[in-house]
């Protein structure tokens, strides 16, 4: 009775461990999750369109003018024929021929390539100023002259020059600017003729005649 007890009991451990080691070879069963829904992104808001541009509604205004026309003005009737008018002879200045050489109204001086009147010369026409202020009867030449330094046409030009300040200084005196004229003749006329600065010096001058009128 002994042995037949261990004997059964051996056969059901033995049976006990053949279904514990098929549990254990049977695969093991995952059961596989759906993944969570994915979360939609929220929707961007849309930018709102512009406002569409103002429409500017043009109104042009027509103006309606009369125009009147204007008659033409009749042409003027053409002027009586006259006697025509006489024409006053243009003045003349007298040729530097008929003046001659008058002690009362003496010459004057000037520097090397200057034209200003000297302080000293300054009362030389002051008395020729005088003379001719009570002799309104006389016209006067007044002839521009130079030393022989200097081109032809330069020397013409400062001759002039010359003559002209003095004829300016005797109208500011009182003397009438229509009772004179004035030339030049540069280096053409030499008072004296050597070369050395006693002698130009002499040719650096304003010679004054005078002419009845």
């Amino acid at each position: 009775m002994v042995t037949r007890a261990v004997h059964l009991a051996a056969v059901s451990l033995l049976v006990t461990v053949t279904a514990f080691a098929g549990c254990a070879k049977r695969p093991a069963m995952t059961q596989a999750s759906a993944p969570p829904p994915a979360t939609a992104p929220a929707p961007v808001a849309a930018k709102p369109a512009p406002p569409p541009p103002p429409v500017v509604v043009q109104e042009t205004v027509k103006e309606t003018v009369t125009v009147t026309p204007v008659p033409a003005p009749a042409p003027p009737a053409p002027p009586a024929p006259t006697a025509a008018a006489a024409q006053p002879a243009p003045t003349t200045r007298p040729a530097p021929k008929e003046f001659a050489v008058n002690a009362n109204v003496k010459d004057i001086f000037f520097d090397f390539d200057k034209y200003n009147v000297r302080p000293g010369d300054a009362k030389i026409l002051d008395a020729n100023a005088a003379w001719l202020k009570a002799n309104p009867g006389q016209l006067v030449l007044i002839e521009g002259h130079c030393d022989e330094r200097g081109t032809v046409e330069y020397n013409l030009a400062l001759g002039e020059r010359r003559a002209k300040a003095a004829m300016n200084y005797l109208v500011a005196q009182g003397v009438q600017a229509s009772r004179f004229t004035v030339i030049s003749y540069g280096k053409e006329r030499p008072f004296c003729r050597e070369s050395n600065e006693a002698c130009w010096s002499q040719n650096r001058r304003d010679h004054f005649l005078v002419k009845a009128q």
